[in-house]
């Protein structure tokens, strides 16, 4: 750890260091940061093999905090999670777990498959998430936890688990890259089969001790303009009139998240840069595209008054690679030879994909690669023939 740095520049630097290794999740990883230093709950959604369980792993080696990962399955028992029964103290009567390295005394946790985990694993859990009180014996143990990251290939559908869905403030979409981001995506890739394979040590950047003291004065930031409350009363009422439940609970909790927010960029108060926390408050994943059309133009509207702002989320945008992958869907569209309707609909797509993160770049040149992307839809569009292109 480096202590002579603010808090703020080293959290900044484990984003920077998990960036460099985790190609485009850059919001991902922003919103993990923001959990941690509100003393929130997140869990990640998924399908397999999009990072999930490597990037968690990473940002908790980051932290130096006691940790505790458990892959839940419907079968895991209790005293895997929380401790064994303590057998001498069962002999005297007594009724106490052992909880010495497991979840009652981590500071960051990592559930995989939270939501397969069966009732007498999630009665424990929401107590404890909610309260950090765990009970052992008619002992009530409060819990150092900052945060628990949850992971998922889906989104609970049981009414069952709605209790602990609700746990997780935060809910984050993991998904396969887009096409642009292949050949930076191999790379890295091989980077990180070789780091795991010679298993290179991780210097921690921050401390959990840290973070609670930085919890203790919360009350500091948490300042806000009226400005501020008037456009956050907006949004809330939009999200609302679209059928999204957002609970009054939910609605003051997300208060915190845009404190820790500002606090990540050195900001003393919040600002409408920071609304991109309400994209991640979805109940089910068709409401994504929902909370996105609403708060993007906000988001926009401030980038343009405030252009000099970091835009969350685009500094993974590899401009010389989107480039570098029109060229090639041109070549493809080009090429001799014709292209079936389903390489035609995969060439489409990818040049939409790059439209969309051209779109979010501030990158000076985006303008023009838009351009070049718009000539080359127009003319497939226009003939079937793409020599003519």
């Amino acid at each position: 750890m480096q202590p002579h740095h603010a808090l703020p520049v080293r959290l900044q630097q484990i984003a920077r260091t998990l960036e460099s290794r985790f190609l485009g999740k850059d919001e991902v990883i922003r919103l993990l940061l923001i959990a941690v230093v509100a003393g929130e709950h997140a869990v990640l959604v998924g399908p397999p093999g999009t990072a999930k369980s490597a990037l968690i792993r990473m940002f908790a080696k980051l932290i130096q905090a006691q940790y505790f990962e458990y892959l839940l399955t419907r079968f895991t028992e209790p005293n895997e999670i929380f401790g064994p029964v303590d057998i001498a103290a069962f002999r005297e009567g007594r009724y106490k777990r052992r909880i010495e390295g497991m979840l009652p005394e981590a500071e960051i946790v990592f559930l995989d498959e939270v939501f397969k985990s069966n009732s007498a694993i999630l009665n424990a859990l929401l107590t404890l998430l909610n309260e950090r009180r765990y009970s052992s014996g008619g002992t009530v143990l409060k819990c150092p936890l900052l945060s628990c990251f949850g992971a998922s290939n889906e989104v609970p559908s049981d009414e069952t688990l709605t209790a602990i869905f609700d746990r997780f403030l935060l809910r984050i979409r993991s998904d396969n890259l887009d096409a642009y981001h292949f050949q930076d995506l191999l790379t890295k890739g091989l980077q990180n089969e070789v780091m795991g394979i010679t298993d290179q040590p991780v210097q921690p950047l921050a401390a959990a001790r840290e973070i609670y003291d930085l919890h203790k004065i919360s009350a500091q930031r948490m300042q806000f303009s009226e400005e501020f409350f008037s456009q956050y009363k907006g949004l809330v009422f939009q999200i609302r009139a679209e059928g999204i439940t957002l609970s009054d609970r939910r609605v003051v909790k997300m208060l915190k998240l845009f404190a820790a927010s500002a606090f990540l960029d050195g900001r003393t108060q919040p600002d409408a840069s920071d609304f991109f926390v309400l994209k991640h408050t979805w109940n089910n994943e068709d409401q994504a595209a929902i909370l996105e059309a609403i708060v993007t133009p906000m988001l926009e509207a401030h980038y343009r008054d405030h252009p000099q702002a970091r835009r969350v989320g685009s500094a993974g945008i590899g401009i010389d690679a989107i480039a570098a992958e029109i060229d090639r869907v041109r070549q493809v569209l080009t090429g001799g030879g014709g292209l079936s309707d389903v390489q035609l609909f995969s060439q489409l797509k990818a040049l939409n994909e790059i439209k969309a993160a051209l779109g979010a770049s501030p990158d000076p040149r985006a303008p023009e690669l838009v351009q070049r992307v718009d000539q080359l839809l127009e003319a497939a569009f226009r003939s079937g023939r793409f020599a003519q292109l």
